[in-house]
């Protein structure tokens, strides 16, 4: 996840070298670039101090690959904002001779932002760097209304999801 790992391939999909939208790995740095307020957008999301954060961000690097997130910026414009986001964990199963699952989790676009592929871009960024890291398949989970958005990224609908919150 720490952005000392170096950048996926995938990332630059979609983009030309003239592209003001860059998709990077996650950075230590994000906390001051709107990183918690967009998430704020998908999901109640507390603030967190820097502290905070950067104890998260430590721990989720602890993960290494099995646990990368993507964000996506503006690098012309001079504040670098976040602009979308999306999480990739691998699964390390004993199923299929110990294969293994991507799960795509916490997607989002910034309202400004909403209309210009950012969203879709993050995700082929997540399936193609779980499909480099092995694995057999790639799972999310996402509201009705979204099944047609995510048609579009390649996923079909595969059942029902379930679940019990705390």
């Amino acid at each position: 996840m720490a952005s000392t790992s170096p950048e996926p391939a995938a990332a630059a999909e979609g983009g030309e070298n003239n592209d003001p939208i860059h998709i990077r790995r996650l950075e230590l740095s994000d906390h001051e670039r709107g990183f918690i307020p967009l998430l704020s957008q998908l999901s109640a999301c507390p603030d967190l101090t820097a502290p905070e954060f950067a104890t998260r961000f430590a721990e989720l690097a602890t993960q290494g690959d099995d646990h990368v997130i993507l964000v996506a910026e503006e690098s012309s414009a001079p504040e670098r904002w976040i602009l979308a986001t999306g999480c990739l964990f691998v699964e390390r199963k004993f199923l299929r001779g110990g294969g293994k699952v991507g799960h795509v989790e916490d997607v989002v676009v910034d309202a400004a932002a909403r209309g210009r592929g950012l969203g879709l871009r993050i995700v082929r960024c997540l399936v193609e760097i779980a499909r480099d890291a092995g694995c057999y398949k790639v799972i999310l989970d996402c509201t009705p209304e979204l099944r047609a958005y995510y048609a579009k990224c390649g996923f079909v609908d595969k059942g029902v999801q379930m679940a019990v919150y705390f």
